[in-house]
């Protein structure tokens, strides 16, 4: 039989006073590990209570202040090996080696920390049964690249081994054999100057956010180099917002998103890096500015075009999706 979720509840002392949120609640916890607390913290397992209410935190950093009450749920621990679970999938194509499907947005690709559940990888459990096992791994059977959480577009999933190991390669090759183009459009805040350009930096983890990317130009440990080409498709002058192409010749965590950073167009609705250009949307008229609400805080980042080398005919296949819905309509603004 489960566990149940246990709930703890505290108050801020004087002694406790001024240490940050992971700190006092590792201190009150000694079977918790600090980064556990963190992960708890992040996804929402967290509450203050102020009155009657409970307000949830995503901020480790926060530093507790006398008399405080906090909320801390545990969840209860859940079998780490993935399980079938019906989720709908768009899928593209499907032959004896592959999968090509639509992620859409609000989809994690694999259980993780916070994510163990009604993922990509639970609804490809259900739709293939038995057939994924073992392939790339048992938390992430068939899964041969990822795209974020909150990005949608399309991705190829392995069904054999043999497709795994060859998609893998082409991957990691990152399109310099000439077998794997990746192609992404995204909703960008400003005009860009010029018509094209190419991005190329290290990217590691920030100094400041450790749930961030960032940018760098020396080689360290931990940063790797990452090249981005990108081209303005069209631009809206009035509402000041941009659509880009993306072509990928590296695959690092949140590159693109930190490269147009980086180069003054963010993506709009990142809540990780473009939270600096909200308040531009409250010049616009309410029904353009509810289109903007239904992005829902996801950054509107889509992957429209994959292109690779099958593994079994080394036929080149090229797949492309149009925005999704919520995307579309602000692209049509432009």
């Amino acid at each position: 039989m489960a566990s149940q979720n246990k709930t703890l509840s505290y108050i801020v002392t004087i002694e406790d006073s001024g240490l940050r949120l992971d700190q006092f609640l590792s201190l009150k916890n000694s079977d918790l590990s600090r980064t556990r607390i963190k992960s708890l913290i992040d996804n929402g397992y967290v509450k203050k209570i102020i009155n009657d209410s409970k307000v949830k935190l995503s901020e480790p950093s926060k530093k507790v202040k006398l008399e405080e009450k906090y909320e801390l749920t545990i969840p209860s621990a859940v079998d780490p090996k993935p399980i079938g679970q019906k989720i709908p999938l768009d899928v593209l194509h499907e032959d004896d080696d592959i999968i090509v499907l639509n992620k859409p947005a609000n989809l994690v690709v694999h259980p993780a920390p916070g994510n163990y559940d009604k993922t990509l990888v639970n609804a490809l459990i259900d739709y293939c049964g038995s057939s994924l096992s073992g392939i790339g791994g048992e938390k992430k059977p068939g899964i041969v690249h990822r795209l974020d959480k909150d990005t949608s577009g399309i991705m190829v999933i392995a069904k054999n081994d043999r497709s795994h190991e060859i998609l893998s390669e082409q991957f990691s090759n990152h399109g310099r054999d000439g077998k794997l183009v990746r192609s992404y459009k995204a909703l960008v805040w400003g005009i860009p100057h010029l018509i094209s350009g190419k991005v190329k930096t290290f990217i590691g983890r920030s100094l400041n956010n450790r749930k961030k990317m960032a940018v760098f130009s020396e080689e360290k440990k931990g940063r790797k180099i990452a090249i981005t080409h990108w081209k303005k498709i069209k631009s809206n002058n009035e509402l000041e917002i941009s659509e880009i192409k993306c072509t990928l010749e590296t695959g690092r965590t949140h590159q693109i998103r930190v490269h147009l950073n980086h180069i003054g167009i963010p993506i709009i609705g990142d809540p990780l890096y473009g939270t600096g250009f909200k308040s531009k949307v409250n010049k616009y008229e309410p029904q353009i500015v509810n289109l903007f609400s239904n992005l829902n805080n996801r950054q509107a980042l889509h992957a429209y075009k994959l292109g690779f080398e099958h593994p079994s005919s080394k036929k080149n296949m090229v797949f492309k999706t149009e925005f999704p819905k919520d995307l579309g309509e602000i692209s049509v603004l432009i």
